[in-house]
């Protein structure tokens, strides 16, 4: 029997992890990514236990993949340095059998993408539409070559061609009024164990150590899209450079890079839910499905989650199957998943208006109501998140 066809639109997280489980289900993949190359520079990505539970069912160990940093301390700050909210990660590891990890985005894509055969990356070659006319799915690409596939995974992000495409009516993408930088520096020396999240008025900044004694730097503010200044690193210290430490430290180590290694982008999530993950052949997954806010940290998480599940409900790809299963297995995708994304979609937005606050009376009522819960039931709070990873029967 020959082995049944997937071709992948988008090598990002999402997308690789799709073609790692489906050719570890023994599909035949392809990857076809726009990028001419794999990243070689970008931000970190935060590892929950829901996705590491996750990858380790198809046999993915992010840690020993691509570096890891577990911190001591994970929690909530002021912008004088005052907690709010903190709790150890080995609480954490004993409540959901593992703590979340941080790893460099560039490595961690990388490490997916050599666990796949080299002949399944198709780089610099976009993915342009899908002819699927005759019912077995032709994907045409901008340099002219086709592929026929039984299965069609549109990973191609939160911008994703094919979601307009197929989902003309939907109202796509929302702003939600902030702007987003991010970067990655060296400073082993300052030897910072917690992950924090500080929230000012209007702003935030984040600080999540990774391997090597690199730190993932993140930091949001209130503006209209499209708002840009000329020199990112000049803007983070005007707004942020009156913190706590080690917030101006690390800033002074953002000088020394080029200002392209800021990365900056606008804020978006998907306005509503899709209708449906799937289509005929094809499944939508990670931002090109259910593009959310980064406030819980669980945008790449959920693709993750998406890829295995999807692997799993699809029938081996060298099954002897008399009947066509796969448009089946699409829509018990679509019936597994699209409840719990676009629940954990809203919560992200929620979570983001609470920390978006500006006006003063409302950051200290904000504040205050943060610092008056207990850890242990904040903790609680992210079961459903971090213990919501279930393969369907």
């Amino acid at each position: 029997m020959p082995k049944r066809h997937a071709v992948v639109a988008g090598a990002g997280i999402g997308g690789l992890t799709a073609a790692i489980a489906l050719h570890r289900r023994g599909w035949h993949v392809t990857v076809c990514e726009r990028a001419p190359e794999p990243p070689a520079t970008g931000a970190g990505i935060g590892l929950a236990p829901n996705a590491l539970r996750a990858l380790d069912t198809i046999g993915v160990d992010a840690a020993r993949a691509a570096g890891s940093a577990v911190p001591t301390t994970m929690g909530l700050r002021r912008s004088d340095g005052q907690w709010l909210t903190r709790a150890g990660t080995a609480d954490m590891a004993a409540r959901y059998g593992m703590p979340p990890i941080a790893v460099p985005r560039p490595a961690f894509t990388a490490a997916l993408a050599a666990v796949l055969p080299p002949e399944a990356l198709r780089y610099g070659t976009a993915v342009t539409a899908v002819d699927d006319a005759a019912g077995r799915p032709t994907i045409r690409t901008a340099v002219g070559q086709d592929f026929p596939a039984d299965l069609v995974v549109a990973a191609d992000g939160i911008h994703s061609p094919l979601r307009r495409a197929y989902f003309p009516a939907h109202p796509g993408l929302h702003y939600i009024g902030e702007t987003a930088w991010r970067t990655i520096v060296d400073a082993p020396d300052l030897r910072i164990p917690a992950m924090s999240e500080t929230w000012g008025r209007g702003e935030r900044f984040g600080v999540t150590p990774l391997s090597d004694g690199r730190f993932y730097l993140y930091a949001t503010a209130v503006v209209p899209a499209g708002t840009r200044s000329a020199d990112p690193r000049a803007e983070l210290r005007h707004r942020f450079g009156s913190w706590h430490d080690p917030i101006p430290a690390l800033l002074d180590r953002v000088r020394r890079l080029d200002p392209t290694d800021v990365l900056q982008n606008d804020l978006y999530d998907l306005a509503a839910p899709l209708p449906s993950l799937h289509h005929g052949r094809i499944a939508w997954l990670g931002d090109a499905a259910h593009a959310m806010t980064p406030n819980l940290g669980q945008g790449g998480c959920q693709a993750i989650e998406d890829a295995v599940v999807l692997a799993h409900l699809l029938p081996a790809g060298d099954s002897a199957d008399s009947t066509d299963s796969v448009p089946a297995a699409l829509a018990a995708y679509t019936a597994a998943r699209r409840d719990r994304t676009d629940a954990v979609r809203v919560r992200a937005r929620r979570v983001g208006r609470l920390g978006a606050l500006r006006n003063p009376l409302a950051v200290a009522a904000r504040d205050l109501a943060v610092r008056a819960t207990p850890a242990r039931l904040a903790l609680r709070g992210m079961d459903d998140l971090f213990n919501g990873f279930r393969l369907p029967a």
